[in-house]
């Protein structure tokens, strides 16, 4: 079976951590032959080059300065040409990049090579010359080869062996996969970034408390009603503004009087709808089917795509949107050029528990206790990334940047010391409490309320 692995080299210069896992599922599947398809300079050939290490591997780079400064539209249409000359039965991708956060290049790739797409993979169940099967995080899914899927955080990958050798990574060109450059790089982007700033917001002004006084700080955030979002409505609106589901309105009317609903529906059918309705904007809610599906309708579209946006503003003509970034440390402010202008904006999620107690590996040696807690306060159970990795809590509990939003009404963080790409996933949460022993931990910045102790203390 002929599979491409979708892989990128990151800010940071490591292999994005999700593209590990999609290789290791391709690595796990027998007589693979794999192909790994990078986008970037000259130099991910290095990184490319050790991962042949790892078996029956290849890569392929595409580098050229026509392919600088891609959105995932424009990224989308060069990894598809270059696909499309390696005629894969299968591609694997990981569910996003800790860098663009966006989660949008797997379905527009698949999109642009006639693929079905099954996302948020949490395992491959079935998998032969016919079709594959998967459990996903909305539940089992199948699909005929060939296809795409994009993989959760849901191995590691091997090392190489000693003895391995690294092979030749070959290098094309926009011109040697036939690419038309007016669509590619910074050209061929829809979205385009205005201006970026650091991210100050999630702040919150911590009231520190002792230990015996946990009980009514609980109470205290059950009781709270949910604040709505503070975001400046615009003097000058917009018309036409198309909401998929209510879920966006709030947002919406910051920016428009005059929105209309849509409801879920295939991809091809919503496109269908727009191509007819012709609406300025269309928003999005951030589940995961929207997650999935609005990629899709935009490269049906050719329309840019904003990704989690968490304000909107307007001059009356133009949408204007701003997302976190690198990993939630930078805002940047985002236009689209094309239209309609589309996005995924950030949307209250309806968690089953109102009580939701996250672990960090600051309580590793007491985890029996946070059970407990977590009984008393019929709490449910989540997970740093730090104590998922050693292997104290499954990867569906894990909260943050790798894992999952969540916004229950409250939110106890226990031996987690305040990370960035924690913190995403969590800020949305109605009322915070942190429990940690060093009072400097940047958890506290985020918090309502502040418990500088252990979790014995609390016990």
């Amino acid at each position: 079976m002929k599979i491409v692995v979708c892989v990128k080299q990151v800010t940071s210069g490591e292999l994005n951590p999700f593209d590990a896992c999609a290789l290791e599922c391709a690595l796990q599947i027998p007589d693979a032959e794999i192909t790994l398809l990078s986008m970037g300079r000259t130099g991910v050939k290095g990184m490319l080059e050790q991962l042949t290490r790892l078996g029956n591997v290849n890569g392929v780079l595409l580098s050229d300065l026509a392919f600088a400064g891609a959105d995932t539209l424009a990224t989308g249409y060069a990894l598809s040409l270059a696909a499309k000359k390696l005629d894969p039965d299968l591609i694997i991708c990981g569910r996003q990049t800790v860098d663009g956060d966006t989660a949008q290049t797997g379905s527009v790739l698949a999109t642009m090579m006639g693929f079905p797409v099954i996302t948020n993979v949490m395992s491959i169940d079935a998998l032969d010359e016919k079709g594959i099967a998967c459990k996903t995080r909305l539940g089992d899914e199948k699909a005929d080869l060939p296809a795409l899927i994009t993989v959760e955080r849901i191995n590691d990958l091997r090392r190489p062996s000693i003895r391995s050798k690294v092979k030749e990574v070959v290098v094309w060109t926009a011109d040697d996969i036939g690419a038309d450059k007016e669509k590619c790089g910074l050209k061929g982007s829809p979205t385009k970034v205005v201006k970026s700033f650091e991210n100050e917001s999630g702040k919150r002004k911590c009231k520190f408390i002792a230990p015996n006084e946990l009980d009514d700080a609980v109470k205290a955030g059950l009781a709270k009603e949910p604040e709505a979002i503070k975001i400046e409505a615009a003097t000058e609106k917009l018309k036409n503004v198309w909401i998929v589901t209510e879920a966006p309105r709030l947002m919406a009317e910051t920016v428009s009087d005059d929105i209309k609903v849509i409801e879920k529906d295939t991809a091809e059918n919503i496109a269908k709808q727009i191509q007819d309705g012709k609406p300025d904007v269309v928003l999005w809610p951030s589940d995961i089917w929207s997650r999935r599906t609005a990629p899709i309708v935009s490269a049906i579209l050719e329309t840019g795509l904003c990704a989690d946006c968490t304000a909107l503003e307007t001059d009356g003509k133009d949408l204007f949107m701003y997302r976190p970034a690198f990993s939630g440390n930078v805002i940047a402010k985002i236009r689209c050029v094309t239209r309609p202008q589309m996005a995924t904006v950030r949307t209250t999620l309806n968690d089953v528990a109102e009580v939701m107690l996250a672990a960090g590996k600051g309580v590793r040696e007491s985890y029996d206790k946070v059970e407990k807690l977590a009984e008393k306060y019929h709490a449910e159970l989540a997970a740093s990334r730090g104590l998922v990795d050693i292997g104290f809590a499954p990867y569906e509990q894990q909260v943050g940047l790798t894992g999952k939003t969540v916004s229950p009404k409250v939110y106890i963080a226990a031996g987690i010391s305040g990370a960035v790409h924690h913190i995403v996933g969590m800020q949305q949460a109605g009322t915070v409490i942190a429990i940690n022993p060093e009072r400097e931990a940047p958890i506290f910045e985020y918090a309502d309320y502040g418990i500088i102790a252990n979790i014995e203390d609390i016990i």
